[in-house]
């Protein structure tokens, strides 16, 4: 399963790396895309690939959460070079599109056989009209792992603005990133952010919002945000203990009939449904 959070961290700061990978959030995006400056890249990928070539048994080494690293469209060769190397633990892909695409899976498939390194997990960002046009291309394509949305830039480029009015159109496009990842058979996909990091409250109804149409994992840019995904994504008590009494029910019944504690039909769908609550539940 991807991580639920993923913190994200200017690749510019590496005195904030091992704060925020000795934090509670599951996974750390160093970002080399738009929190870095263009006169500043260089020295951050240096720092990427030096954080990511440290011993991790070193006192303070920040060695709890995976370390991904967000990659920027345009500068695919220089950025790659620098971070595809063991202690990679997966690639984001911003402005993600299937000329990106195939850029990117090319230069990994290099690098990893140069290296002789695992497959790199990748998440492509929707971030522009053309994405949202090219989503079964995108989803379609054998080196992606899910898709996320990067909505802040999605909005501003199909000139939407965030209101009540706007809120069912924005509800569309973020359903057809779901549709998309489950028609393809990928990972649920990565929730955006919000950029209103102190309020939380609106932040754990959004991720509410969100978990209901179908995404398992958020990104976020402030570490008070990491413990509402967390509480928000994680199944209820309730939920996985009705979880274990489907499974039981439908085990017991060695694939007869079966109904669960409401007298409901339980089918396919429902022992499904069961099994991804059960897989979603962590121990923090």
């Amino acid at each position: 399963m991807l991580p639920r959070s993923f913190l994200y961290v200017p690749a510019s700061r590496p005195s904030l790396f091992a704060k925020a990978s000795t934090g509670a959030a599951d996974a750390v995006i160093l970002d080399l895309e738009d929190a870095v400056p263009v006169a500043e890249k260089s020295a951050a990928r240096g720092a990427v690939a030096a954080w990511l070539g440290r011993d991790r048994r070193a006192p303070g080494a920040g060695a709890g959460a995976q370390t991904w690293v967000r990659v920027d469209a345009d500068r695919l060769a220089d950025d790659l070079e620098a971070v595809v190397r063991p202690g990679l633990d997966g690639i984001v892909l911003a402005k993600c599109s299937p000329m990106s695409m195939s850029e990117l899976a090319a230069r990994l498939d290099e690098a990893e056989a140069e290296q002789d390194l695992p497959p790199v997990p990748v998440v492509g960002l929707v971030e522009d009209a053309a994405s949202v046009l090219a989503l079964g291309e995108l989803a379609a394509h054998p080196r992606l792992t899910t898709l996320g949305l990067g909505e802040v830039d999605l909005l501003a480029a199909l000139r939407i603005a965030r209101t009540t009015a706007t809120a069912d159109a924005i509800t569309q496009l973020r359903l057809q990133v779901v549709l998309h990842c489950a028609a393809a058979g990928l990972a649920a996909p990565v929730a955006p952010t919000s950029v209103d990091f102190r309020d939380l409250d609106a932040f754990r109804q959004t991720t509410r919002e969100l978990a209901d149409l179908g995404f398992r994992s958020r990104t976020a840019i402030h570490p008070t945000q990491v413990a509402v995904i967390h509480e928000v994504l994680a199944p209820t008590a309730e939920a996985v203990a009705a979880a274990r009494d489907v499974l039981d029910r439908f085990s017991a019944a060695q694939g007869g009939v079966t109904l669960d504690a409401a007298g409901r039909l339980i089918d396919a769908a429902v022992i499904r449904s069961a099994r991804e609550t059960l897989a979603r539940r962590r121990d923090d």
